[in-house]
Parts: structure tokens; C-alpha cells; sequence
């Protein structure tokens, strides 16, 4: 059951890695294309804005790969606890707010992991 946490937990930090880039380098080239239902032109103009959030999915995803490295257990599991849990409460409040798909990208793999985590 460890392994399998950890591999969830570097998946989920791969993806926040994805948004970092996403959001803070390729916002308004390649970011349309996966935001579809934005306006073409307002991706120049929250280009700013995308890349504070990037930049907060760079911290989150930081988080999990610092988890992985943690030697003691305990502090590990609390770690990946707490970041798993910033990203559920993300996935949650971007369901809510923005697109119920989010949850499905976001939300659950982070559900998974901490369930996984709890299960060790």
C-alpha cells in the first residue's frame, strides 16, 4: 500500500507540475487550446493571473515531492496529508465555482491519495 501511495502522490505532483507550466509558460499559446470555453482574447489578458495560480500549483506540487523525500513516516504521511488535502479543497472550491470537471481531474486523485495514505 506505500508504493501505491507514492506512485499517486508523484502523479499528483506531476500534474501540478503540468498546471504550473500550463499556467505560467504556455498560458497563451498552448492553454486555449485545453481551456476551450474561454474567449481566445482573454487569455493575454489573464495571463498574469494564470501564472500567480501556476505558481501556487508549483508550491503544491513542491509539497508532494518534499512528502516522497521525507525519511521519518510519520512526518512524511503528515506532509503528503496536508498537501493532498490543499489540493482536494482546490478541487472542491474549482467544482463548485468553475466546472464540475475539475473535481474529476483534480479533486479525486488527491481523495485517492489521501485514502491511500490513511490505508498504509
Amino acid at each position: 500500500m506505500l508504493l501505491l501511495s507514492q506512485i499517486i502522490i508523484a502523479l499528483v505532483a506531476i500534474l501540478h507540475l503540468y498546471f504550473l507550466w500550463l499556467e505560467m509558460f504556455a498560458w497563451t499559446t498552448k492553454a486555449p487550446k485545453v481551456f476551450r470555453n474561454f474567449d481566445k482574447d482573454l487569455f493575454p489578458k489573464t495571463k498574469a493571473m494564470a501564472a500567480n495560480q501556476g505558481l501556487y500549483n508549483g508550491f503544491l506540487s513542491a509539497g508532494l515531492i518534499w512528502s516522497l523525500l521525507i525519511s521519518n513516516p510519520e512526518w512524511s504521511t503528515n506532509v503528503a496529508v496536508f498537501f493532498l488535502s490543499c489540493v482536494l479543497v482546490a478541487g472542491l472550491y474549482g467544482a463548485l465555482t468553475v466546472s464540475k470537471r475539475i473535481f474529476y481531474v483534480q479533486g479525486i486523485p488527491a481523495l485517492l491519495g489521501l485514502i491511500l495514505v490513511f490505508l498504509r
